[in-house]
């Protein structure tokens, strides 16, 4: 896998089509796998699983390991016998189907769970328990819900002692377990409904690439029940340093994550356990896993906890090659893994790269500067890369080209080989996206990644995020009758002329 030439398309479960007003595990995913299968692609990129915060973002989540449950199909909880045809009705949803409700999504989602879980027999409930059994976070996860209901819904840090304390409520576990129960019925219901859309896209030939935020959350269950791995004073709860990155490409004052930062003394001193739990379970959930802010491992922005701005920080030397050897005893060399290298790089950061044998990534939108020679210039490209018309957090090609500067469009376009004066023109026949499509296409990367937006020619209002800005983000979402119209013929003949139609699995 990521050896041998292929392509991808990313797409959200959260942007796709359904009745419920938010992407779920049910036909119409396998409908989009069908599709993108017959048209050659290799790979199916998806955004983090894990449950969302209050601004619908799935890299900031109350756990690196738990699924986000409005992504539960309510017909198959209709199929196991849970709830009835009225509760699935109750779920669905009548406002525009371009947009992700995930208020609505969540509301009706809950509480169709919840109904479902009175119906628990013992045969389920038995199949829950051997679950947790064999994916230890879950009680810890699950206490942790349990108790944030208790809590009001409050940060776990402003919790009464008892509970804030993590090894203080542990002692009380089973206090909280008709609460904690329910959700770890929630997320056996979403890996068991999960596990079979999977099995579906690798029948299919399709591999799926997850994506692993680096930082969790403060307000998560990781760092309430693992408080010494972090730079936190356990005195007073509160972050000595926090995450973000310096002024770049997406922000000219920085981005101020205010994510904690790990104690990488602290893990390694048990062998950095609690990555290798992390890895191991994403790639039991995906086939391969992109590790967004990879650089980080390299050195990393430490900002101020009290700052409230990134331009003011200090590069501090991450684990290097030390966590990636404990990586490798586990997982073999070959461990299925891209690194995110993008942002402010520097000598440790290829040093890293080069020494893990990672494919990086490469972007179009960061190439066409008409003065330099980028190295996400397509033919800079080396085999072993990701190469990416755009990503989640780039504007849609098109989007991209209005936006952009007179003489940075027009290289970009000259380089691309587009002729004519149409570059403007949208939709799936637009002139301009395939040309930079066919550009990256054309690159030596062994895989190389186009966005449905861009498969469709949308502008900028389809765009899914916009780093450093709060609200509107994660929204997009397609329905059938769009993936349908795409054009199969022209991917499938870039897909067999570029030789990218080799399928990660055998069908």
């Amino acid at each position: 896998m990521l050896k041998k030439r292929g392509a991808g398309v990313l797409l959200h479960i959260s942007s796709m089509p359904s009745e419920y007003g938010i992407g779920v595990f049910d036909d119409n995913i396998k409908h989009f796998i069908d599709k993108i299968s017959d048209m050659g692609f290799t790979y199916w990129q998806v955004l983090p699983f894990n449950p969302v915060d209050a601004a619908n973002s799935p890299y900031c989540s109350p756990s690196a390991f738990a699924g986000n449950y409005l992504f539960i199909d309510p017909k198959g909880l209709e199929k196991m016998g849970l709830i009835g045809e009225n509760d699935v009705k109750e779920n669905i949803f009548t406002g525009l189907p371009y947009t992700a409700d995930y208020k609505f999504a969540a509301e009706k989602r809950l509480n169709t769970l919840k109904k479902a879980f009175l119906n628990v027999d013992e045969s389920l409930a038995k199949a829950v328990k051997e679950y947790e059994i064999n994916n230890p976070w879950l009680t810890d996860y699950a206490v942790y819900m349990a108790v944030k209901e208790l809590e009001n819904q409050k940060p776990w840090w402003e919790w009464s002692e008892e509970h804030a304390r993590y090894f203080e409520c542990i002692k009380n576990v089973y206090d909280y377990e008709d609460k904690a129960a329910f959700w770890k019925f929630v997320q056996y219901i979403f890996y068991l409904q999960w596990n079979e859309i999977k099995a579906y896209a690798n029948k299919k030939g399709v591999a799926v690439i997850g994506d692993m935020p680096i930082y969790v959350a403060m307000d998560s269950a990781d760092i309430w029940a693992n408080l010494p791995m972090f730079l936190i004073d356990e005195k007073t709860l509160k972050p000595q340093k926090i995450a973000g990155v310096p002024p770049d490409y997406f922000s000219e004052n920085g981005q101020l994550w205010g994510n904690p930062l790990y104690d990488w003394d602290a893990l390694k001193g048990d062998g950095y356990s609690w990555w290798l739990q992390r890895l191991s379970h994403a790639l039991k959930v995906y086939d391969t896993v992109r590790i967004d802010h990879f650089r980080a491992f390299a050195s990393y922005w430490a900002v101020p906890a009290e700052s409230d701005t990134a331009k003011v920080g200090e590069w501090l030397e991450g684990p290097k090659m030390d966590l990636f050897e404990a990586v490798f005893e586990k997982f073999g060399k070959d461990a299925p893994i891209i690194a995110e290298d993008l942002g402010t790089f520097g000598e440790d950061v290829i040093k890293l790269l080069g020494d893990t044998g990672f494919p990086g990534m490469k972007v179009a939108q960061f190439a066409f500067d008409a003065n330099s020679d980028s190295t996400h210039l397509p033919h800079n490209a080396e085999k072993n890369s990701v190469s990416y018309v755009g990503t989640h957090d780039n504007n849609t090609i098109l989007g991209w080209l209005w936006e952009a500067g007179e003489e940075e469009r027009k290289f970009a376009l000259d380089y691309c080989h587009f002729k004519g004066n149409n570059w403007g023109e949208g939709g799936y026949y637009s002139p301009s996206c395939r040309a930079i499509t066919e550009a990256v296409w054309q690159s030596a990367s062994n895989v190389a990644i186009i966005t449905l937006q861009d498969m469709c020619g949308f502008g900028s209002d389809a765009r899914m995020n916009t780093p450093g800005v709060a609200e509107g983000n994660w929204e997009f979402r397609t329905t059938r009758e769009t993936i349908d119209g795409i054009d199969a013929e022209y991917f499938r003949h870039i897909n067999a002329l570029y030789r990218r139609m080799y399928p990660a699995f055998e069908k």
